[in-house]
């Protein structure tokens, strides 16, 4: 057996150990951010045991195939990333034609100038560099490690969103909750929440059709200063309209945010079902639906949520809204990181200051 053939061995088991590590802490809690560390770690391993494979079979022509997919792949991704700006812009485009011209609406656009700009300013930093302070030059070769950071996060973040999206629905369920969002003209579902509702509505009764008993709907939402009623009655009667059982609905009416959705849910599923055993199912857009996760986490709600789909130009403006507020939701951890990279670079540019004084 030649070292090839041993390495593939090994980086078979070790595939396999951690496939089997990532799958029993997901199924188990999914809700957490360490699952998209977790899954990276097994598919490099599984990525380096289908390359030796390939290897291992002696077969040229296959492996030059292989090879030039590989690389295909690889080139697509960094013309991808090396484009970003293009892409983003084209998305703002989009977006501003489309949508209403709110800050929300305006991230990738903004994500673009702040790209361009930065692509800017390393071009100058590379070309006048010798006739900068090392101190200044010291500082600014530490801003890609924060840089760097910031991508390692939203790359995780982005993971285990995508990976959320697959947990296993299991059509049981005594109750669902549908988390509010703002109405049209103070009284009018959106396109955006009435997928929400016809997602739950879908679930409802894709259990009935295989026989279990039908879950009532929970319509969380409390009423803004700008509508006519709460969002929480607005989502009662469109899916009583379309033609869900009114007596099936429960309203919850006073929540201002995602937590207190799931924290009055709970309660007022406590108290109708008798207990805290119910088993539950909330219901969100899918971009959203895992930090509406952590946040069922928080409140102590032990149930798992469905994503209802969203168009696609709208998912990267969404997506980096939902980065932001994930990476704020633990910014004492974020800060620590960050201020420990400061501190490194605070003592870097001072051993500069301090050697060029001593040169002198």
């Amino acid at each position: 057996m030649d070292i090839l053939q041993k390495t593939s061995i090994y980086l078979g088991i070790a595939t396999i150990v951690l496939f089997g590590i990532f799958l029993f802490f997901w199924l188990r809690e999914p809700r957490q951010l360490i699952h998209g560390i977790t899954f990276t770690v097994f598919f490099i391993a599984f990525l380096g045991e289908l390359a030796a494979l390939i290897f291992t079979t002696g077969n040229p022509e296959f492996i030059v195939i292989m090879g030039v997919l590989f690389v295909l792949i690889v080139g697509v991704i960094l013309v991808v990333m090396f484009f970003m700006w293009a892409l983003l812009l084209w998305n703002a485009i989009v977006v501003w034609k489309r949508e209403s011209h709110t800050l929300s609406n305006m991230l990738t656009l903004f994500l673009a100038i702040f790209l361009i700009a930065l692509w800017f300013a390393n071009s100058f930093m590379v070309g006048h560099s010798r006739f900068l302070p090392d101190w200044f030059n010291v500082l600014i070769s530490g801003l890609p490690v924060i840089g760097l950071y910031l991508l390692l996060c939203s790359y995780n973040y982005l993971a285990s969103s995508f990976l959320y999206q697959f947990v296993p629905r299991r059509y049981k369920a005594d109750y669902l909750i549908v988390l509010g969002a703002g109405l049209i003209n103070g009284d009018t579902v959106s396109r955006l929440l009435g997928n929400r509702i016809d997602a739950a509505m879908k679930f409802g009764n894709k259990q009935i059709k295989k026989g279990r008993q039908a879950p009532k709907i929970v319509f969380s939402g409390g009423q803004g200063p700008d509508e006519k009623l709460s969002e929480a009655q607005a989502m009662a009667n469109y899916a009583i309209d379309h033609g869900w059982d009114k007596d099936l609905v429960i309203l919850e009416d006073k929540s201002r945010n995602t937590l207190q959705n799931m924290q009055f849910s709970n309660a007022i599923i406590q108290e109708d079902y008798g207990s805290d055993s119910a088993y539950i199912k909330f219901f969100s857009n899918n971009y959203h639906i895992f930090r509406a996760g952590l946040y069922a986490k928080m409140a102590g709600l032990a149930a798992n949520g469905v994503g209802a789909p969203t168009k696609f130009y709208f998912l990267p403006n969404a997506l980096i809204r939902e980065f932001v507020a994930v990476f704020l939701m633990h910014k004492k951890r974020h800060l620590i990181v960050l201020g420990l990279i400061g501190i490194g670079i605070l003592i870097m540019m001072g051993i500069t200051i301090y050697t060029d004084i001593m040169a002198k």
